[in-house]
């Protein structure tokens, strides 16, 4: 019997999750750190320069997901660093990608001899998704309407802690420019309603050709995205990640983020064949569990991905700095929950305003 090929969202997961991995070898390593006496907020860039790569390499068009799901796994990445529950940080690090921290729990007590465990996770796949206990993708519920939120900490003890959108433009700059801050304003008020308390997020990747073809629209959108993290009752904070590449994406009719159905298993494969890996098991690959081939010829794709830079010279403002958006979002979060809450995260971070405070303090 032929075996499927893997879809290009398919490639895509086990290429990001093969990133990840081998960024978290030693456990995730904590963010934080202090320069010049003053606690800094150090994201990881190179692994997002990776995830980035990515999508250009499988020929991942927009409409795949595959471009904009490189943002999300890095963010979810970043709040793993910060010390969040890794379980409660969705997208998860392992399949099924939305699923309750409380079940990841059960399931790492249940034995696995026996069978038990895997059992419970084979019930969990079959039944899980069409009872709404597992998904592909999270969706929140707003004042008015469902929507998709590309990141979330979330508990069932808490509800949503953080919500955080992404979307990105890499062509089509002034079709789309427009419509993806309409949007992304009215999803901030609809989910800001319900979640008064949530920290709200927003970050918007672009590609630095916006400045030769449209450089007008780019200050207007640079413009646009700061109010955006103005207002009271929107975002807590926005980002903008500014993506230099010569590779050109594969055209298709709307280069600015998945669609609401999100990137799904099972999508066809749209990209070039000579450069795709074949996987014995094309479903939902655990990178961690992988036979050594498998993760060899993943090495050997990630050796060649496009080069894609991440620029934060002065066309990024500073309120729209990636590292001051992530700093913000987990210290607005640990704000407003009790100290017995995010445990983790706590003590990753103050422990760096510890060492400031100590090299501040004159011998």
């Amino acid at each position: 019997m032929p075996i499927r090929k893997p879809s290009i969202a398919e490639q895509g997961w086990a290429l990001f999750d093969r990133i990840v991995e081998r960024a978290t070898t030693g456990g995730h390593s904590s963010p934080w750190a202090v320069e010049g006496g003053v606690v800094a907020y150090r994201p990881d860039f190179e692994t997002l320069r990776l995830l980035l790569g990515v999508p250009l390499h499988l020929g991942a068009n927009s409409q795949s997901g595959v471009p904009a799901l490189a943002l999300d796994v890095w963010i979810g990445y970043e709040l793993r660093r910060a010390g969040f529950d890794p379980d409660a940080v969705w997208p998860r690090e392992s399949d099924p990608r939305i699923m309750p921290a409380a079940l990841a729990a059960l399931l790492e007590a249940t034995p696995t001899r026996g069978g038990e465990r895997a059992a419970l996770e084979e019930r969990i796949r079959i039944s899980g998704s069409k009872s709404g206990l597992v998904a592909g993708k999270a969706k929140i519920l707003g004042k008015n309407y469902q929507k998709q939120v590309d990141v979330v900490l979330s508990d069932w003890r808490t509800g949503p802690e953080m919500l955080i959108s992404t979307k990105r433009m890499d062509s089509s700059f002034g079709k789309n420019a427009a419509n993806r801050v309409e949007e992304s304003y009215g999803d901030a008020k609809n989910l800001r309603l319900r979640h008064p308390l949530a920290s709200l997020g927003f970050v918007f990747g672009l590609r630095t050709t916006i400045y030769e073809k449209e450089s007008a629209k780019a200050a207007w959108l640079i413009d646009l995205l700061g109010k955006l993290g103005q207002e009271d009752d929107a975002y807590d904070a926005v980002a903008l990640v500014l993506m230099d590449y010569a590779q050109d994406p594969p055209a298709d009719g709307d280069d600015v983020n998945e669609p609401e159905s999100g990137p799904e298993a099972g999508l066809e494969t749209t990209g070039d064949p000579d450069q795709l890996f074949a996987l014995d098991d094309p479903g939902a690959v655990d990178t961690a569990a992988a036979p050594a081939a498998v993760r060899a010829e993943l090495d050997a794709a990630i050796a060649v991905l496009p080069a894609v830079s991440i620029v934060l010279d002065d066309r990024v403002p500073d309120e729209l700095h990636p590292a001051r958006f992530l700093r913000a979002m987990v210290e607005r979060t640990l704000a407003i929950t009790p100290v017995d809450h995010h445990v983790e995260a706590r003590i990753r971070r103050d422990a760096a305003i510890r060492a400031a405070r100590q090299a501040a303090t004159p011998a």
